[in-house]
């Protein structure tokens, strides 16, 4: 996955919620590792506040080349693109 230009990342006075919503306007997935490029150290908590919001998600499980397991976090509603 293609991740945003540097100048995206830490955007200055968001929250990491907003920072995710602003990220699922452009991409329809994430990973754990992919959101600490965000300072988001607890992605499964976002998810959940993402997902009081409206947002909903399929939890797509992978291994990386070292074999570590992790999830991706697909988006499959967005309730701010309707």
């Amino acid at each position: 996955i293609k991740m945003p230009p540097r100048n995206k990342m830490n955007m200055a006075g968001m929250t990491q919620v907003q920072m995710l919503q602003e990220h699922f306007n452009h991409y329809d997935s994430i990973s754990d590792g992919e959101a600490q490029m965000y300072r988001i150290r607890s992605l499964p908590r976002r998810i959940m506040d993402l997902k009081k919001k409206g947002y909903e998600f399929e939890h797509q499980w992978s291994r990386d080349l070292t074999g570590q397991r992790y999830v991706r976090y697909v988006l499959t509603y967005n309730p701010d693109k309707e």
